[in-house]
């Protein structure tokens, strides 16, 4: 929860600032947070957020007349019809209905999974996904996240960012990765996103997942700022020298289709609060 108790801490800056509204800010963290950790109780929120159960009973009771969220036999609050509803708009996204056109091509040569992801906080989260028809596959869902630093999506977006914001984000944590072992410091960080930035691509390889490799490519608009990254997942028993050269040939022209589909779009990024 070491995530949700530092966003807190900026939540309650917020509550004695002209920033914004505090309300809209504890609003959007307690939806922020059961949408990534599920159902929740009024307490779990209280810790995480460290905000009054009282100011989180009466957004809490906000939300749930205005149907963002519902409340469980257990008292636990989770998404309710219109957050989910938003989720349903999903595939109307710009960039999302560019993400289909594109990734067309790409499951025609290789048909292998395909992902959209882009970074939200300090983790790659899946937006879009086209499945490959073969029986061995990763095994992923929109809305499956990873750490950005371990993931090929995640370090493409991060390689795009001023060293001094990678130093801030990640100084004095522990670089785990999902398969364990984890980077020596984060001077290896630098060092692994100055390579994605000299490539153009991200590799990884079992890094998020045993036995997977994947490929990642950045989807950059028209001032050259990355949106999201595409990354082709791959189980390591079907790769070799040969099919690893095509991929990376195939996907660095469907990110550039991409790039020039939504080049109009502006940037976005979302944070934690």
């Amino acid at each position: 929860m070491a995530r949700q108790k530092a966003a807190s801490a900026e939540v309650t800056r917020t509550n004695g600032s002209s920033a914004g509204s505090p309300g809209g800010h504890a609003a959007l963290s307690v939806m922020e947070l059961v949408v990534s950790e599920g159902p929740l109780a009024l307490g779990d929120l209280a810790r995480d957020l460290q905000l009054p159960k009282s100011t989180l009973h009466r957004i809490c009771a906000i939300l749930a007349d205005r149907g963002w969220a519902i409340r469980d036999e257990q008292g636990r609050y989770e998404p309710g019809v219109r957050a989910i509803g938003l989720g349903s708009r999903a595939a109307d996204l710009p960039i999302i209905s560019g993400f289909r056109n594109v990734v067309s091509v790409l499951m025609a040569g290789h048909d292998e999974t395909i992902c959209l992801a882009v970074l939200d906080g300090r983790e790659s989260v899946f937006v879009a996904i086209e499945e490959t028809t073969q029986p061995v596959r990763l095994q992923t869902w929109v809305g499956r996240r990873a750490p950005a630093y371990a993931s090929a999506s995640g370090r493409v977006i991060l390689a795009a960012r001023p060293a001094r914001e990678i130093s801030a984000a990640y100084r004095g944590r522990a670089l785990v990765r999902p398969t364990g072992g984890r980077l020596r410091n984060l001077a290896e960080l630098h060092g692994i996103l100055a390579e994605v930035r000299a490539n153009g691509y991200a590799e990884n390889h079992e890094e998020t997942a045993a036995g997977l490799y994947t490929a990642s490519v950045p989807i950059v608009n028209a001032s050259g700022t990355v949106l999201a990254a595409m990354t082709m997942c791959v189980p390591t028993s079907r790769m070799n020298e040969d099919r690893r050269e095509r991929i990376l040939a195939d996907l660095i022209a469907a990110g550039a289709a991409l790039s020039r589909d939504v080049a109009w779009l502006p940037a976005f990024n979302a944070k934690r609060h």
